[in-house]
């Protein structure tokens, strides 16, 4: 049983070199040690602000860009808007200019249907007073080739003349 208990002396020096050890790492190593853990958890703590801060402003950026987007299409659905109304004026000035045009020219061909129907009744009123004179004139010869009935015309004619 010598092995299983420890003797007086062994534990003396354990203790002994366990105090020692203890003093020896408390003056030289716990505190590089406990320094270096320090500086670890403020590194660890600044990347994890740092990594809040990023995630923030990532947020800010997005919400930006989101804005930026909104504005782009609102301004792009304005654009549309004043396009189509543009497009809208130019097709209705161009349906009033023709719709005027077609007018101007309907009146310009009536005034010519017009000014050719009177010249064409004053063309058949001049050929109708030629013809009529010339067939006067066949038919007062023919019937004015006896002196008789030359007289009794010219009398008729000069009763029925009022002087006035």
């Amino acid at each position: 049983m010598d092995l299983v208990t420890p003797q007086i002396g062994l534990i003396f020096w354990q203790t002994v070199t366990f105090l020692l050890l203890l003093f020896l790492l408390s003056r030289f190593a716990w505190k590089p040690i406990m320094a270096s853990l320090r500086e670890r958890e403020e590194t660890i703590e600044g990347a994890l602000k740092s990594a809040e801060l990023a995630r923030q402003e990532m947020a800010k950026l997005k919400a930006d860009n989101e804005k930026l987007l909104d504005e782009a299409r609102a301004e792009r659905d304005a654009m549309l808007k004043k396009a189509q109304q543009a497009a809208d004026v130019i097709v209705t000035d161009a349906k009033d200019k023709a719709t005027a045009e077609s007018n101007r020219i309907v009146e310009s061909a009536r005034a010519a249907i017009q000014a050719e129907r009177q010249a064409a009744i004053q063309d058949i009123r001049k050929q109708v007073a030629v013809l009529s004179v010339e067939i006067a004139e066949k038919v007062i010869r023919q019937q004015l080739r006896e002196e008789p009935k030359q007289r009794q015309l010219v009398d008729d004619l000069v009763n029925n003349i009022h002087l006035s």
